[in-house]
């Protein structure tokens, strides 16, 4: 899930949960559970992502 998010871009908390939202209805936990894993951080009601696999540019060609 945590994918679902760029890494370095800025999210609404809207923006996650309707991200979120087609994983399960309870979008809420889920982001919770996100930000308590350490794979998105909050701060003054923004989201990033901070954990998860970034891929390469080898993975691709």
């Amino acid at each position: 899930m945590a994918l679902e998010f760029d890494a370095g871009i800025r999210y609404r908390e809207r923006e996650v949960d309707f991200s979120l939202q087609s994983f399960y209805v309870d979008f809420a936990t889920l982001r919770r559970y996100l930000v308590d894993e350490a794979f998105l951080t909050l701060a003054d009601g923004v989201y990033w992502r901070t954990g998860g696999r970034v891929s390469s540019r080898d993975e691709f060609t």
